[in-house]
C-alpha cells in the first residue's frame, strides 16, 4: 500500500473533525463539563497565585491527563455500547477498568495540584 502525499488540506480536515470530536464531547458527556469547570478553576486559581513555571508545566500535564483518560474512558463506553447493550461481564470490566483509569488520574491531578497550591495559599494567609 503506497502512502498517501503530505496534503495541507487533509491536515486541516483532520483538526476540523478533532475539534467537532471535542465539541460533541463537552456538549454531550456531563463529567465532560465537570472536567471544564475544575480546569477554568485551576487556571484561574494558578494566574491569581502567580505560579512558577515549572508548577504551571505540572498543572498542564496533570489537566492533560485527566482530559485524555476522561475521552479514551468515554470512547471505551461508547464502542463497548456499539458491541452488545445486554449485561456482560467482559464488557462491565472493560468500562470499570476504564473508569477507574479517570479516577486514577483524577486522583493524581489533585494530589498535583494540592502540592502546588496549599504552598501559595498558606504563603498568602500569613
Amino acid at each position: 500500500m503506497q502512502p498517501q502525499r503530505f496534503s495541507i488540506r487533509r491536515r486541516t480536515k483532520s483538526f476540523y473533525y478533532a475539534g467537532k470530536g471535542i465539541r460533541q464531547f463537552l456538549k454531550t458527556e456531563h463529567n465532560a463539563r465537570i472536567h471544564l469547570v475544575a480546569t477554568v478553576t485551576v487556571v484561574a486559581g494558578a494566574l491569581l497565585l502567580n505560579i512558577s513555571r515549572l508548577e504551571g508545566v505540572a498543572l498542564a500535564l496533570a489537566i492533560g491527563l485527566v482530559w485524555v483518560t476522561e475521552m479514551l474512558n468515554t470512547c471505551l463506553e461508547k464502542a463497548m455500547d456499539l458491541i452488545s447493550l445486554k449485561q456482560h461481564p467482559g464488557i462491565g470490566f472493560i468500562k470499570d477498568l476504564a473508569a477507574g483509569a479517570v479516577l486514577v488520574a483524577s486522583i493524581t491531578a489533585l494530589v498535583i495540584g494540592l502540592i502546588i497550591f496549599i504552598p501559595h495559599i498558606v504563603s498568602t494567609f500569613t
